[in-house]
């Protein structure tokens, strides 16, 4: 088995993450890392490594993404054996009460997956396609499923619940969580580089252009932002975060607006774009000096910390706090105004060690220790799929 290689997608919504990972005695080690953009024409599949490559694809990013898969494969062949691809693992966003860990795929999984395409209509579909596609393309070929749910599945019912009729919740209308494969990995790797600190009450802030909090205590998941949807919780890039509901009902209301209207304003329209209306880049809106600008970096820097805070209740303390995504790892301005307004529960930045992006970024006389350390959704979906080969 040692030859083999394990191959990883993971499809945001507008993107494709490929990983090559080479199994080795402990587990896949990873070799390249590729990106498809589906958000430009033509596609290009760009692949990181010694030797970067950049292909561009033929293929139009339509319903049946079959012809792209081909084409990664053929790109992928230059460079190894396709032979050796032990299995693909796919990162799923919704996993719902169905799924509690990575899966094997076949026709009833891929089945009880696409039941859940309602509740995750932005990410759903783009794994879905993949895996039909692979089907298409590599028929025998083993695929699995790793699903961004399954890491919150220890949240208490109490967490779960929303304050509505019982028969909903039954029906399946609770709150599941996400980016649980990010979670699951910085819980690894705190439990590696501060295994005191990793035992205690932490909370993870996973800041990129989707964003989520998790509150773990043991690197189990206690609480986290998103709820039924992944439009929960905090602003993000183009998405609201929570909203009182009376808004959507005046939208669809009085406002005038068509479901299909305010799923977009929702999705595309919200978060940091549609509060600046200038980008959803937070970076873009740090160089900018406008003052919508600024009042968007404001309102999500404050919905954070308020968030930190709500999860530190759950968790009824505070040890740690950790940054993640490209926004977390990256943005030392936007991890300052989000820990300036923690500094009641004991949080305190070392500046120097915070502008260099250092991976603890606490003062020493800080109550509460921060954390930068760079996620790997990628990793954890080859470290699954490894497991799901094993037990097969």
């Amino acid at each position: 088995m040692n030859d083999k290689i394990l191959l990883t997608f993971n499809a945001g919504s507008s993107t494709l993450k490929i990983g090559l990972f080479r199994i080795a005695v402990s587990g896949p080690m990873r070799e390249t890392r590729g990106l498809v953009d589906f958000r430009h024409e033509p596609l290009t599949l760009r692949i990181d490594g010694p030797e970067p490559l950049q292909v561009a694809l033929r293929a139009k990013p339509d319903e049946d993404l079959s012809d792209t898969v081909s084409e990664i494969f053929e790109a992928l062949a230059k460079h190894l054996d396709i032979g050796r691809i032990a299995a693909v693992g796919h990162r799923v966003v919704h996993g719902g009460d169905r799924f509690g860990g990575p899966v094997a795929l076949d026709n009833r999984t891929i089945d009880a997956i696409d039941a859940l395409t309602q509740l995750a209509p932005l990410h759903q579909p783009q794994a879905l396609r993949l895996i039909r596609a692979i089907h298409k393309v590599a028929p025998d070929m083993l695929q699995t499923a790793s699903f961004d749910t399954a890491f919150h599945r220890t949240n208490a019912d109490v967490v779960r619940r929303f304050a509505i009729p019982r028969a909903f919740h039954d029906q399946g209308v609770k709150r599941y969580g996400f980016h649980g494969l990010s979670y699951k990995y910085i819980a690894g790797e705190l439990a590696r580089r501060a295994p005191a600190v990793a035992g205690g009450k932490v909370v993870v802030a996973h800041l990129g252009s989707g964003a989520s909090l998790c509150a773990m205590e043991d690197g189990k998941s206690r609480d986290t932002s998103m709820g039924f949807s992944t439009l929960d919780g905090i602003p993000m890039a183009t998405r609201c975060g929570a909203l009182d509901p009376g808004v959507l009902l005046h939208l669809l209301g009085a406002g005038g607006q068509t479901l299909a209207e305010v799923e977009n304003i929702l999705y595309h329209r919200s978060g940091l774009l549609g509060i600046s209306g200038i980008s959803a880049d937070s970076r873009e809106l740090l160089r900018s000096s406008e003052a919508a600008a600024r009042e968007a970096i404001d309102l999500f820097t404050f919905r954070t910390a308020g968030e930190i805070a709500r999860l530190a209740a759950t968790l009824e303390g505070l040890d740690a706090v950790v940054f993640t995504a490209g926004v977390g790892e990256n943005q030392p301005r936007i991890r300052a105004r989000v820990c300036t307004r923690l500094g009641w529960l004991g949080v305190e930045l070392d500046d120097m060690a915070n502008a260099g992006n250092a991976t603890l970024i606490s003062s020493p006389a800080s109550r509460v220790s921060v954390f930068v350390i760079a996620t790997d959704e990628e990793q954890i979906i080859a470290d699954e799929t490894y497991c799901v080969i094993g037990a097969a």
